[in-house]
């Protein structure tokens, strides 16, 4: 009997490999072979989960809370993601408006299935999160990037927005702070961007990890924005799997579905430890943004000295995207290079976008003595290169 081995779907013809996955996994399997690796190709933040919140989640394992919950979520957590964004922004937010997913990814992949038809256009700045373009065009949707300048600070202008968008324009993709670049929009480029009226969706993920004034909410703008965040950056909470949306007023019941039929619903042991989360707040994210801002500005000086261009300082999340033409054209090659010579693993610019073809990033969400052990193998490996 024939099987489907080989007839695959023709949407998958449109989805590219996360490249910075792709070194990730070539990276373990160096450390599986006894080489010593430094990562800082992965956003992952190598901070322990808050006790509080795992010892939420323990708890609630060892009491048996390990069944379905209601499909948008646990209503207590529902309520403190509203209560913060009340205190935060100063937005009120329905927790029926909210839905509760494994994952941030899993909330745009909802989004995008509920929104797009074939020939959609969804504009984004670039250099973009790569997962952005692949799930756009696994949904029939048109990715549009709309290129940012260095100079600006990656910063997304509401010009060039308006000069992409068409009939065919679906909505606006927003990410502040930014992967790859930390570039924050501010408010009045925020409110302007707002006022083009394309439908904003916008990926908040990397809020409370800022350096300067705090990231604004498309939701202050636009009270009608889809809103995309989550815990695995701000709490390190990466492997809890534990992200959510917020919908206009009306439209969830479409999501709530696709989450009835996809997922059932996020584990309760996670959400548990996302209430947990929330009511530490601050107390639980400064220390990590203190943290973080000292390797930021680290990072910056160890790349100045290894030859790399840094053109904006990041202001938010936790990447340097770095100037590497100096060395390399191609910066997948050389990501599996230096990975090879000299067991530090970073990410190929070119997996954000062809703006990246010789960039490089790095992230800085790793120990500052492992910061500083890369940038001396990565500067021997250069300084006899040749």
């Amino acid at each position: 009997m024939a099987g489907l081995s080989g007839r695959w779907a023709e949407r998958l013809g449109a989805m590219q490999p996360f490249l910075v996955m792709e070194v990730l996994e070539r990276a373990q399997a160096l450390q599986r072979a006894g080489r010593s690796v430094i990562h800082l190709e992965v956003g992952e933040p190598d901070f322990p989960t808050p006790t509080m919140a795992a010892e939420a989640g323990s708890a609630a394992i060892a009491a048996g809370d390990t069944h379905y919950t209601h499909s948008l979520g646990l209503l207590e957590l529902r309520e403190a993601i509203s209560h913060r964004y009340e205190s935060h922004y100063g937005v009120a937010v329905d927790p029926d408006r909210i839905l509760v997913t494994c994952g941030s990814s899993l909330a745009l992949l909802y989004l995008f299935g509920a929104l797009l038809n074939p020939g959609d256009e969804v504009l984004a700045a670039t250099p973009h999160y790569p997962c952005y373009p692949n799930f756009i065009r696994f949904f029939g949707g048109t990715f549009v990037p709309v290129p940012t300048d260095p100079m600006d600070g990656y910063r997304l202008d509401p010009a060039e927005v308006r000069r992409r968008v068409t009939p065919r324009t679906r909505a606006l993709l927003l990410n502040s702070p930014s992967n790859p670049t930390g570039a924050v929009l501010t408010r009045d480029r925020m409110a302007a961007l707002a006022d083009i009226g394309v439908p904003i969706l916008s990926d908040e993920i990397y809020h409370d990890l800022v350096y300067g004034e705090p990231a604004a909410s498309a939701l202050e703008f636009s009270p009608d924005a889809w809103v995309l965040d989550g815990f695995s950056k701000r709490f390190a909470m990466t492997g809890w799997r534990l992200g959510y949306l917020v919908a206009p007023a009306g439209c969830m019941r479409p999501l709530q579905i696709l989450q009835q039929n996809f997922l059932i619903s996020a584990a309760p042991f996670a959400q548990r430890a996302g209430v947990a989360a929330l009511a530490l707040g601050d107390s639980a994210v400064a220390p990590l943004r203190e943290a973080y801002d000292a390797r930021r500005r680290l990072t910056v000086k160890l790349l100045h000295e290894l030859g790399f261009g840094v053109p904006a300082m990041p202001e938010g999340a936790f990447y340097v995207f770095a100037d590497a033409s100096r060395y390399t054209g191609d910066s997948l090659a050389f990501a599996f290079e230096l990975l090879e010579a000299t067991g530090v693993a970073i990410a190929p610019g070119i997996d954000f976008g062809d703006a990246g073809r010789c960039a490089i990033r790095v992230s800085y969400a790793a120990s500052e003595e492992n910061l500083r052990e890369a940038a001396s193998r990565i500067g021997e490996y250069l300084r006899n290169r040749g």
